[in-house]
C-alpha cells in the first residue's frame, strides 16, 4: 500500500474517516517534520513508516474522545497529537503547549504550512496559562497522572474531559489520583502497525 492508503486504512480501523485531502495534509506534516529534524532534533523517530504509526495514527486514536470546541494539548512536543487532530477538526480550536521553544516554533510553522487557522502554539509551562479553561485537555506521555492533574487543574472547568494517552495500563497512577478526579470511558487502544501497548485514560474533575 502507498503511504496514503496505509494512513486512510489505519485511521479507519480506529474509527476515523480520513478524506484524501486530510491524508495528504497529514503526510505533508511528516514532510515538514523530516525537514526540520535534519536541523533541529525535534523527535527521536526518524523512520518514515514509524512516523506514520507513532505520530499520525497514535494521535488520531483519541479523535473519538474529543469533546467541545476548545482543546489544549499539553506537552505537545513537535505537535502530537494536537496537529493531526486539528487537521480533522477544523471547527475546534487547539492550543498546543510546550516549554521547548524550537518545538513550538515548528508547531507554528506547520500550522501555517497546512493552513490550520485553528491552531495556536503556546511557548511556556502549562501552569503559566492564566484565566483559560478548555473543553478537552490532551496529554501524551506528559507525566504520571497525579502530577498531570495537579499541573492542568487550572485549565479544567466542570465539564472538561482530560485525555491522558499512556502506554501500559497505569493502574498505580490511577490509584494515586486525588479523590476529586474520577476516571470515565478509559480504554486500551490498538494502533495499526504499532506493536506497543497504548491506552487512553479519560478523567473528569468532580
Amino acid at each position: 500500500m502507498t503511504a496514503d492508503e496505509r494512513l486512510v486504512h489505519g485511521a479507519a480501523t480506529l474509527g476515523v474517516d480520513l478524506t484524501g485531502a486530510d491524508a495528504a495534509r497529514l503526510l505533508r506534516l511528516l514532510d515538514e517534520l523530516e525537514r526540520w529534524n535534519r536541523t533541529y532534533n525535534l523527535t527521536a523517530i526518524r523512520d518514515r513508516d514509524e512516523m506514520l504509526t507513532h505520530h499520525l495514527l497514535d494521535s488520531l486514536s483519541v479523535h473519538p474522545d474529543l469533546s467541545g470546541t476548545t482543546v489544549a494539548d499539553v506537552g505537545t512536543g513537535a505537535g502530537f497529537p494536537g496537529l493531526p487532530l486539528a487537521v480533522l477538526n477544523p471547527e475546534r480550536r487547539f492550543t498546543l503547549v510546550d516549554s521547548n521553544g524550537k518545538k513550538v516554533r515548528f508547531v507554528q510553522h506547520a500550522a501555517r504550512e497546512l493552513g490550520l487557522a485553528n491552531v495556536e502554539g503556546f511557548h511556556g509551562r502549562v501552569e503559566t496559562i492564566q484565566g483559560r479553561t478548555f473543553d478537552t485537555v490532551v496529554a501524551r506521555a506528559f507525566a504520571a497522572l497525579p502530577e498531570l492533574v495537579a499541573n492542568i487543574a487550572p485549565l479544567c472547568g466542570p465539564q472538561t474531559r482530560v485525555l491522558a494517552m499512556k502506554g501500559k495500563w497505569p493502574q498505580d497512577e490511577i490509584d494515586g489520583l486525588p479523590p476529586e478526579w474520577h476516571q470515565q470511558d478509559s480504554r486500551e487502544l490498538t494502533i495499526p502497525g504499532l506493536n506497543e501497548s497504548r491506552c487512553v485514560v479519560v478523567l473528569k474533575k468532580v
